[in-house]
C-alpha cells in the first residue's frame, strides 16, 4: 500500500485490533483500514461484514450499591444496568466456550463501563501525516540511542533469541521501540474492562467478545491475574502489544517461569514472543526487510509494485542500483517499493518485508521497523531526499480523486479516502492515460489532472 496512511491517535495493538485501537496514545503505529486477521487480525471480509450502524449510546441508569447476578454473585454495580445486564448475557456464552465460573467471577469484580474507552473509539482524531515525518520519529536520534541502551541492557538475552528463533535482534528491538518505546509506555488500562465495554458497545461486538473470552483464558491459565493484565484502551498489551488472541497463539515462556508473562518488567518473554512470531511467518536470517535503492533516468515506475518481482541482478541489468552504484547482493527475489512516490526514496523489497507486515500492514510501520533495525546496527540515514514542500491531499480531497476515477471508469469498489491497492492501481492507470509519471501518488497535482480531464 503507498504511503498515503492516515495516522491516529489510537491504532491497532499487536497484530492489531483491527488497525483501530494503540496500545498507548503517543505509540508510533500508522492506521490501516479496513481491519484485517493474519490469522488473528480482524479480515476485510469481517471488517466489511460488521461495518453496520453504531447503536445509540447506551442510556446510564445511576444506581448505588451492590448487586447480585443469577449465580448469587455480588459485585460492585457498573453505574449502566444495561452494561451490566449485558455482563450477565455474556458469562454463559464465556462458559460454554471453557472459562470456568470463579475465573470469571474474579476477573469481572468490580468491572464497570468504561466512558473513556468509548470516547476514544468514537473520537480517534485523524491527521495525515507523510512518510518522511512518521521516519523522523520512528527512527529519530533519541530511539536510536534509547535503542541501542537497551540492546546493551538485554543483549545476552536478545543474542539468545536470535540464536533461537533466527529473528534478527535488532529487528525486535525496533518493534518493542515502535509497539512501547521499549517498554515505558505498555499501556495501563484494565484489559477485561475495555474489552467488555467495546464488546458490549456493538460496533465491532463480535472481534471484542472474541478478544474477551481469550483474554478470559489467558487469566485461567495463570498467566497473569485480573489486576496485572492491562494494556491500550483497545486491548493490546505488554512490551509489544499483543492483542490477546495473538497471546494465546504465539506468546511463549521463554524465561522458564511457567509463565508467558509480557506485562513483566523483565521483557524477555515478550521479545521471544514477537521473535517467535515472526519466525512462524518465514523470516529468514541474513536478508535485509529492504534496501535503499537508486533508479536510473527514465526508469519505467510502472514496474515499482508488489507484484513485479526480479532478482536483484535482474533488476541490477534496468539499472537499479544500491546507493553506492552497486548491485544490490543476491537476497532473494525482490521488488521496488516507492513510498513517497517518484520524487522520494527507493526501496528494493524483499520477502522479510512481508513478515513484518504481519504485525501492521502499513507500509509506513514496516519501513519504520526496519530502517530502526538498520540504524541500531550502525547504519547510515535514508540518503535520498523527500518532497517535504508537499501539501497532501485532504480526508475529502483524496475521496473526490476516487470519485473522479470512477467517474472515468476506472474500478474502484469504495469512495472512502483510503489509499489502497486498487485506488494506486487506478491511479497508476490515469497517469498512463494522461502521459505522466506513473508512480501512483495521489497528490495535489493529481487531482488538479483529474479535474482537468
Amino acid at each position: 500500500m503507498r504511503i498515503r496512511f492516515i495516522m491516529t491517535a489510537a491504532l491497532g495493538g499487536v497484530f492489531g485490533i483491527s488497525a483501530l485501537a494503540s496500545p498507548v496514545e503517543t505509540s508510533l503505529r500508522p492506521q490501516m483500514r479496513p481491519g484485517y486477521l493474519k490469522p488473528v487480525r480482524l479480515s476485510v471480509q469481517d471488517a466489511t461484514s460488521q461495518n453496520r450502524i453504531r447503536p445509540e449510546l447506551r442510556p446510564t441508569d445511576l444506581v448505588d450499591g451492590q448487586e447480585q447476578d443469577e449465580a448469587g454473585v455480588v459485585r460492585v454495580a457498573s453505574a449502566n444496568l444495561a452494561f451490566d445486564r449485558w455482563i450477565k448475557g455474556f458469562r454463559p456464552r464465556a462458559l460454554s466456550a471453557g472459562i470456568k465460573a470463579g475465573v470469571f467471577d474474579r476477573a469481572f469484580r468490580g468491572v464497570t463501563y468504561n466512558t473513556s474507552v468509548i470516547q476514544k473509539d468514537r473520537n480517534q482524531s485523524e491527521f495525515h501525516s507523510q512518510i518522511w515525518d512518521y521516519l523522523d520519529s520512528a527512527a529519530s536520534p533519541v530511539r536510536v540511542e534509547n535503542g541501542q541502551k537497551a540492546l546493551r541492557e538485554y543483549g545476552p538475552t536478545l543474542r539468545r533469541i536470535e540464536q533461537k528463533y533466527g529473528v534478527d535482534k535488532e529487528v525486535v528491538a525496533a518493534i518493542w521501540g515502535l509497539e512501547s518505546t521499549y517498554g515505558t509506555r505498555k499501556g495501563t488500562m484494565p484489559l477485561i474492562e475495555s474489552l467488555a465495554t467495546l464488546a458490549y458497545d456493538g460496533r465491532r461486538g463480535k472481534f471484542f467478545e472474541g478478544q474477551l473470552i481469550a483474554a478470559l483464558r489467558i487469566i485461567q491459565s495463570g498467566d497473569v491475574s485480573p489486576r496485572d493484565m492491562t494494556g491500550s484502551w483497545a486491548g493490546a498489551m505488554g512490551h509489544t502489544q499483543f492483542i490477546p488472541t495473538s497471546y494465546l497463539a504465539y506468546a511463549v515462556d521463554f524465561t522458564g517461569d511457567g509463565k508467558r508473562d509480557i506485562w513483566s518488567d523483565d521483557p524477555s518473554d515478550a521479545l521471544a514472543s514477537t521473535a517467535a512470531y515472526l519466525a512462524r511467518f518465514g523470516w529468514t536470517k541474513g536478508q535485509p526487510w529492504g534496501v535503499e535503492v537508486r533508479l536510473p533516468k527514465g526508469f519505467n515506475h510502472a514496474l515499482a509494485t508488489r507484484s513485479n518481482i526480479k532478482t536483484p541482478a535482474a533488476w541490477a541489468a534496468l539499472g537499479v542500483t544500491d546507493i553506492h552504484g552497486k548491485p544490490v547482493k543476491n537476497y532473494g527475489k525482490a521488488s521496488i517499493l516507492l513510498p513517497a512516490g517518484a520524487a522520494g526514496a527507493a526501496f528494493m523489497i524483499f520477502n522479510n518485508f512481508a513478515v513484518i507486515e504481519k504485525y501492521n500492514k502499513a507500509d509506513a510501520y514496516v519501513i519504520g521497523v526496519g530502517h530502526l533495525s538498520d540504524r541500531l546496527k550502525g547504519g547510515p540515514e535514508i540518503q535520498a531526499s523527500w518532497p517535504r514542500g508537499y501539501e497532501p491531499l485532504t480526508f475529502e480531497q483524496r475521496k473526490e480523486m476516487q470519485r473522479r476515477l470512477r467517474r472515468k471508469g476506472y474500478e474502484l469498489e469504495k469512495i472512502d479516502g483510503i489509499i489502497g491497492p486498487n485506488t494506486i492501481n487506478a491511479i497508476r492507470a490515469f497517469q498512463n492515460s494522461a502521459g505522466v509519471t506513473p508512480d501512483g501518488y495521489p497528490s495535489q497535482d493529481l487531482l488538479k489532472l483529474l479535474k482537468r480531464r
